[in-house]
């Protein structure tokens, strides 16, 4: 039987994106050996649609920032698919799309950090998307997954791989340790707003993100 090598997914919104992000998909690639990282910013966030909590970016500037980020980095693809479209974008929907565009037998791997693992439990159709790809969950060195309620604890028991081995299509989480530092888009952009020096803004950006910003006079209210 042929062997597929895994793809790794890494949504969001990504307003703006920022190292913990890169930290992540570098991590997945280098240490999870997941050749082909997917970005794939959100275009409607469901969950932010009112004045306080949507984008203070546009579509179009947050895929130029992510694609800012991912140039000359091997295996990244900027995947535009959710920005271009209309609809609400929820992760289910994303991973329904990419298997009928990668076929039922490629490896899928959701990667996200541990916080959101922990929420994981009110996603949209939560439940269905173990039948579509594994879970690759970022933790902070020295604070294990843990404290779930039913019925996430359950999957998790269940689910949970000792190693990074995505050979199946799908249905695994694996928890790995990363040291990222903590780094919120919120706090990237009060920062900003505050007129913080470029040299502390590039403790939380990438060097070309902060260039577009500074550009394209973003975040500045």
């Amino acid at each position: 039987m042929k062997a597929f090598s895994p793809v790794g997914i890494l949504g969001g919104t990504f307003d703006p994106v920022h190292l913990a992000h890169l930290a992540l998909a570098r991590a997945a690639r280098d240490h999870l050996k997941i050749p082909e990282i997917r970005w794939i910013p959100a275009g409607q966030p469901p969950h932010r649609t009112d004045a306080q909590t949507a984008p203070r970016s546009t579509p179009t500037d947050r895929l130029a920032m992510v694609q800012a980020t991912i140039d000359g980095e091997p295996g990244f693809v900027l995947d535009a698919s959710e920005v271009n479209s209309e609809a609400p974008s929820y992760t289910v929907h994303t991973l329904e799309r990419l298997r009928r565009e990668l076929g039922p037998q490629r490896p899928l791997v959701l990667l996200m950090g541990a916080d959101a693992f922990h929420g994981f439990a009110r996603w949209h159709r939560w439940q269905d998307i173990f039948s579509l790809a594994h879970l690759a969950v970022a933790t902070r060195p020295g604070f294990p997954l843990e404290g779930f309620e039913e019925p996430l604890a359950g999957e998790f028991a269940k689910r949970r791989l000792a190693s990074a081995d995505f050979s199946r299509p799908f249905g695994h989480i694996f928890p790995f340790e990363l040291i990222a530092g903590t780094v919120s888009a919120t706090e990237v952009r009060q920062r900003i707003a505050a007129h913080h020096p470029p040299a502390q803004l590039l403790t939380l950006l990438p060097a070309p993100v902060l260039d577009y910003i500074q550009d394209h006079q973003l975040y500045l209210s």
